[in-house]
């Protein structure tokens, strides 16, 4: 499962709106990639068609794609936005996550 906080769930419905969409159509996918100075780092975007193989959670109405490869890192996970003074923006909660670097936008596992 992957969560979705309330903040950024309030982002998340603007950033779509922004777009011309809205969350009943449109999906959140995330994922991981190779990269970032711990060794993996987040993805995110929005999408309007899933892909053969994803994963589909659903949480306050969001609709959150993942797929196979990124399944296993992110299990559990809550996607978490501060839009405070240090303009920090989206983050991944992830207890599968053993280190993370200082920004949080990479982990090791």
């Amino acid at each position: 499962m992957i969560n979705v906080s309330e903040p950024a769930l309030s982002k998340l419905q603007s950033l779509v709106a922004e777009e011309g969409k809205n969350l009943d159509s449109a999906f959140i996918r995330v994922g991981v990639a190779s990269g970032g100075c711990s060794g993996l780092s987040y993805k995110m975007e929005i999408v309007e068609d899933e892909q053969e193989g994803d994963k589909l959670f659903e949480d306050k109405g969001v609709k959150i794609l993942v797929d196979k490869k990124s399944l296993l890192y992110l299990l559990g996970t809550t996607l978490e936005y501060s839009g405070g003074l240090n303009g920090k923006g989206f983050s991944f909660n992830n207890p599968n996550a053993s280190r993370t670097c200082g920004c949080g936008e990479s982990f090791a596992v």
